[in-house]
């Protein structure tokens, strides 16, 4: 039972008179919002459409979970910090991972001590 002693079906006729209307969108196995730093994965889940003037908006319910975004190096980074601090490939694309794809710190990184 509802607060006030309102059924659900006296609620969702109050809602059907402002205009108002829910639906659970079946079958979701899960929404993922991407973000530069990473993706909130959302799984299982469950998700309601609102609609009211015209306007839509969703519920999501569901527990997240953070997903690192992976830094996609360029062949020709990889090589220029191989070249400039004088290492393998392989040492380069280690560095270059390690400081997210930044050229300048990853060849400071392999050429100190």
């Amino acid at each position: 039972m509802l607060p006030g002693n309102i059924n659900p079906r006296q609620m969702k006729a109050m809602m059907k008179k402002l205009g108002m209307q829910v639906e659970p969108i079946e079958d979701v196995e899960s929404i993922v919002i991407k973000t530069p730093k990473g993706n909130w994965v959302f799984g299982p889940v469950e998700v309601t459409a609102m609609t009211m003037q015209g306007a839509t908006t969703y519920q999501i319910v569901g527990t997240p979970k953070f997903e690192e975004a992976v830094v996609e190096i360029p062949a020709e980074d990889i090589a220029m910090v191989a070249e400039q601090a004088q290492v393998p490939v392989e040492k380069a694309n280690e560095a270059l991972v390690a400081t997210k794809g930044d050229i300048a710190e990853a060849i400071l990184k392999l050429s100190s001590p």
